[in-house]
């Protein structure tokens, strides 16, 4: 019998620290907003400890995902710096606290202005059984921009023109007015030499689109990448100036992209919003938008929806 409890201590002491670890409330990813005195945008954070050494990633207003520099943990008080693109690089310090599972905090960058940080939880986005789908249905008819708005703050350059979905030079990006949960989307697209667009699904997860000189991407910047999260697993020749096709199906966070007839990207789960996101409301239908504010001479057409039932 004493054979017995000590087997038994042995266990318990042996266990008592996995019992005894509280997980930190700031574990896992962040969907954030920025309030500054002109202007309100979205962000992203992922918070993880490596023994306990604290490690962030973030996502910035336009910005890829990165990590942040001089992660510091004090109490429930985290503090990082990073560098965010406003026009130009600007170096921004990081503070927040999670309470209730929110974060409430202040960002300050070094030209001066200061934000407020508001945050929640993302959401898991897990599906209960996997969608039945409806016929898919035009999101633009080659004729006009009927079902279509362009963001406000840029000149637009984009109009109908030979059944094409034309974007005539850098401006302003276009979403459609419809909103989306989950979706199989088709579309197709002509990128020039040097081009560079997107494609945004719910508004918040860009699948790149760019032919750009050789050295200015990686495999998670280049074309049919979700910026920055998840880059192709094949590649497939350059065709600028010559009509692609993406068949993107987009259910939960799990997103599966084929390029012309080749899957590249295998259900995988998209961790959060892309820079240039239009909020982070991740749990939200969002629309289709297309970015059209790095250069023109992109093209598009035959855009239809399937939607899950």
């Amino acid at each position: 019998m004493k054979r017995i409890y000590s087997i038994l201590a042995l266990a318990l002491l042996t266990f008592l620290p996995a019992f005894s670890k509280k997980t930190n409330p700031l574990s896992g990813r962040w969907d954030l907003t920025i309030t500054t005195p002109d202007a309100t945008y979205p962000s992203w954070m992922e918070f993880t400890e490596k023994g306990d050494t604290p490690e962030v990633r973030i996502v910035g207003r336009v910005s890829s995902v990165h990590p942040a520099n001089n992660v510091k943990l004090s109490g429930d008080t985290l503090t990082f710096d990073t560098s965010e693109w406003f026009g130009k690089p600007i170096p921004v310090s990081w503070q927040m606290t999670v309470a209730d599972q929110k974060i409430t905090g202040k960002q300050t960058r070094s030209d001066g202005v200061e934000g407020q940080i508001a945050g929640v939880l993302a959401p898991a986005l897990v599906r209960a059984k996997a969608p039945s789908w409806g016929d898919p249905t035009p999101l633009f008819d080659g004729k006009d921009l009927d079902g279509w708005t362009p963001f406000e703050g840029a000149a637009n350059h984009w109009k109908a023109e030979n059944g094409e979905l034309v974007n005539e030079a850098a401006g302003a990006n276009i979403r459609t007015t419809r909103k989306f949960d989950d979706f199989k989307l088709h579309i197709e697209f002509n990128c020039p030499k040097n081009g560079n667009s997107g494609v945004y699904l719910r508004g918040r997860y860009e699948v790149q689109v760019e032919y750009e000189p050789a050295d200015e991407n990686d495999r998670y910047h280049g074309l049919g990448a979700v910026y920055g999260f998840l880059p192709p697993s094949v590649q497939l020749p350059k065709k600028p100036g010559q009509w692609e096709s993406f068949d993107i199906t987009l259910v939960g966070r799990r997103v599966t992209v084929i390029r012309d007839g080749v899957k590249t990207i295998d259900s995988q789960e998209i961790p959060g919003i892309t820079g240039g996101a239009i909020d982070s409301d991740e749990g939200a239908p969002g629309p289709i938008y297309i970015q059209g504010d790095h250069t023109g001479g992109m093209k598009y057409r035959n855009i239809t929806i399937a939607t899950a039932h």
